[in-house]
């Protein structure tokens, strides 16, 4: 019985409680207590790629230490015996993994062994590491087995992801492939309502479920329910006792659980954006919190002749740690860098600060790490000594975003995204257009091939009549000549069509942005970001559909477009298929999640939504989270016949 009761009195994240439990499990599935004294338990970690994805937003390796954790290592990698040890699994109960731990109890590699199931195990795969148990004589070894039910990955405070490793099982492809059968569809809403379960179940909540009628997110919800439904009825065995004491925010009132299909909006995940994290996350390679760059080394300085350097790749975590990330990932881009300008002037007036600290201790030539070990008593090194790790640290933050801001730069002023992000708002917001589609994609300097298919695509899923054949024509050549890939405008078109019959085009609210003239002026001119030329663009809170569906189910609204939502609520005695919700009151706590993936631009404008409503939470979930790049590809791949 995994105690799910959280004595916590704030509204506890879920990166908090999805922390808490990874915590408790790493100190052997006892309440891990911060204060008490003597070192920790040195052990092992061992996970598989889907534990190493969920551990690795949550805790860094410093963190994983101080747990007494001296080496983690992949399940599947060559591993030498470490006989007076404990070791931690947390892996998924598949065939091999569970293959590979039972081989591990014959060759005797550690001295006990703590079994954490991400998800779930069966009982059949339960008695097979039983017998292996048993054939090694390793029984007494083997000290705990438990479900562990954390099968998502938190992103952030109010953010999760189902997974990451075979995500194109559960992907928009997979959902919405038109070969694809029964049973396969089964198999996909299976895996996406078991992590939802263990959300929950980590949650410690059971939700009252909103959905979309004829839908992928409808056979989620009618699944999830019954899921919720059976494990609440075994009393003996339920997940979820007690959660109505003791579970923090939720004690007066269950979290509302909005299912929406990627389908109802498929411009958005389209869209060049223009806030910081959505940014990052459409043009460079950001994953799992943690960014990708190629630092391209120019060829200067290098004997004539020589070939030009590798480029060098380096990782950055942008963490909740990071408070210039926290503070600035939802900013529109031009505020980002300005910030990052401030911040740098800042420091360089700390930066002396920082030469008189090191000359003070003696220090002028040694690396920053020496630094940190040294602790003297006398009072001038005391203060030093603290003061300076501070600014190092304020430092790093700098270089880092420096760098990821100076990368997304590069980006905007090659393609223009500025350009795109203007025109399709435009777009979206049924505006006059003051200038040609066709231009924008004949235009060889403006964007890739692809942003030029992102443009025509939005262009083509927000027009409430298609365009005639003969437009569509020019346009097909346009996009052609420009070096595009028709297969996706294949697939939308099949969409279109489907979607006509089912309801009207969604509409996303009136004008958005107000150019404020270019950025030039506002840059001064010893900034390290030549802005010159890019637009400042400022934004004003539209709600997004996603948002929209979600306001009106959160506040109780009447509006066609949500109104024969079905409604389901696991803990009724008798499930009834109704749309009329019991409740009549507005809900304080909802869990929005896209089934077919989700993606920045959506999370930030949930967030801003909220900003505005007293004392209510919102969590983004998603099955998939894909830039435009990766869904283009999925699209691609769907319009190939």
């Amino acid at each position: 019985m995994v105690g799910v009761k959280m004595a916590a009195a704030a509204a506890a994240s879920i990166r908090e409680r999805q922390t808490v439990a990874l915590k408790r499990m790493l100190n052997f599935n006892v309440p891990h207590v911060k204060n008490s004294t003597g070192e920790p338990v040195w052990k092992v970690l061992i996970y598989d790629r889907f534990g190493q994805d969920i551990i690795s937003p949550l805790l860094s390796v410093k963190e994983l230490r101080d747990m007494g954790i001296t080496l983690h290592l992949l399940l599947h990698s060559d591993r030498d015996p470490i006989p007076d040890v404990p070791a931690v699994y947390f892996v998924m109960p598949t065939e091999e993994n569970i293959d590979r731990m039972c081989q591990d109890l014959r060759n005797q590699l550690y001295e006990s062994y703590y079994l954490n199931f991400i998800s779930a195990i069966s009982r059949g795969k339960l008695e097979d590491i039983a017998n292996a148990a048993l054939a090694a004589s390793a029984v007494t070894q083997v000290a705990k087995v438990f479900d562990q039910y954390l099968n998502f990955i938190t992103l952030e405070d109010d953010m999760f992801v189902l997974c990451n490793q075979n995500k194109e099982l559960v992907s928009y492809r997979a959902i919405n492939r038109p070969d694809i059968t029964d049973t396969e569809m089964e198999t996909v809403m299976d895996t996406i309502v078991d992590s939802l379960f263990c959300f929950f179940v980590t949650l410690g909540a059971v939700p009252i479920i909103r959905c979309s009628r004829g839908t992928a997110a409808e056979m989620v919800a009618v699944k999830l329910d019954k899921k919720l439904r059976e494990n609440l009825r075994d009393a003996r065995n339920s997940l979820f006792t007690g959660d109505t004491l003791g579970a923090g925010q939720f004690s007066f009132q269950r979290p509302l659980l909005v299912l929406v299909d990627r389908n109802i909006d498929l411009a958005t995940p389209l869209h060049h954006t223009w806030t910081y994290q959505a940014l990052v996350h459409d043009v460079l390679d950001f994953h799992l919190n943690r960014v990708n760059l190629e630092e391209s080394s120019g060829v200067e300085n290098s004997p004539a002749g020589a070939r030009p350097k590798r480029k060098n790749k380096k990782s950055y975590d942008l963490t909740p740690v990071d408070k210039f990330w926290q503070k600035h990932k939802g900013s529109p881009f031009p505020e980002v860098a300005e910030s990052v300008q401030q911040e740098l002037e800042s420091y360089r007036a700390q930066e002396d600060e920082v030469k008189r600290l090191k000359s003070i201790m003696g220090l002028e030539g040694e690396d920053e790490g020496a630094i940190s070990m040294l602790s003297d008593n006398t009072a001038k090194l005391t203060s030093a000594v603290s003061s300076l790790p501070e600014l190092l640290e304020k430092k790093r933050l700098i270089d880092l975003h420096t760098n990821v801001a100076t990368a997304v730069l590069e980006h905007i002023k090659a393609r223009k995204l500025d350009v795109y992000f203007e025109y399709e708002e435009k777009i979206m917001s049924k505006t006059t257009l003051d200038k040609s589609l066709l231009d924008i994609i004949s235009d060889p300097d403006a964007g890739t091939p692809e942003d030029k298919m992102r443009l025509f695509l939005i262009y083509y899923i927000s027009a409430q009549q298609a365009p005639s054949e003969a437009d569509l024509e020019q346009y097909k050549k346009a996009l052609t000549d420009a070096g595009c890939n028709l297969n996706p405008l294949q697939y939308i078109k099949q969409w279109k069509a489907f979607a006509k019959m089912a309801s009207a085009p969604t509409s996303y609210g009136s004008t958005t942005t107000k150019p404020m003239g270019l950025l030039s002026r506002v840059m001064n001119t010893g900034s390290q970001f030549v802005m010159e030329g890019v637009k400042n663009l400022v934004l004003k809170q539209q709600n997004l559909p996603v948002t929209r569906i979600l306001d009106n189910l959160m506040e109780m609204k009447s509006n066609p477009e949500t109104d024969d939502y079905r409604y389901f609520d696991p803990k009724m005695l008798r499930g009834n298929d109704s749309s009329v919700p019991r409740n009549k009151n507005p809900f304080q706590e909802a869990i929005v999640f896209v089934v077919g993936g989700g993606n920045y631009i959506e999370y930030q404008n949930l967030v801003d939504y909220i900003k505005g409503k007293q004392g209510k939470h919102i969590l983004y979930g998603c099955s998939e989270l894909f830039n435009a790049t990766q869904f283009i590809k999925q699209l691609s791949q769907l319009g190939q016949k």
